[in-house]
């Protein structure tokens, strides 16, 4: 039952990115930087006692969200807080103990807080960035979705 209601936070969550306004928006032929994956010291691998076979995408997935919260504010969406409830769903979805909360946000905050170092004001390659990401966001949950079928 956990896993299923992880599976519709993400599914849902990324479903809807693909449908949102800026999809239709030209993109620019420079592309930038994609959020990191996780790497084996962090949340996720197979040290993390914790850990569950899915966390690195989980975390991709949060890390993604703090991305697209940040970059569609900067750009003008008029979503309020969107991307932050879906955050909260999926850490009350996933967010089992205070360590694994507490890494989801650390995700979160990461996508947030890298964009906002790199973009101050809505330009092409920052809308490249919102497409790119909705697009990565929904791959992901159609994978975990597929893979737990």
């Amino acid at each position: 039952m956990h896993s299923l209601r992880l599976w519709s936070v993400a599914s849902a969550a990324f479903a809807c990115l693909l449908f949102m306004s800026w999809t239709d928006i030209a993109r620019a032929q420079n592309a930038p930087q994609q959020p990191t994956k996780t790497s084996p010291s962090q949340p996720g691998s197979s040290a993390d006692p914790e850990g569950k076979p899915y966390d690195q995408q989980v975390y991709q997935l949060a890390e993604l969200l703090g991305a697209i919260h940040y970059l569609r504010e900067l750009c003008g969406a008029e979503e309020a807080q969107t991307w932050r409830n879906q955050m909260r769903e999926l850490v009350s979805a996933e967010g089992t103990t205070a360590l694994r909360r507490a890494r989801l946000v650390d995700s979160f905050n990461k996508g947030y807080r890298g964009y906002a170092r790199t973009y101050r004001t809505c330009t092409k390659p920052a809308i490249v960035a919102i497409n790119r990401f909705m697009e990565q966001g929904a791959s992901i949950a159609d994978g975990m979705i597929q893979s737990n079928r």
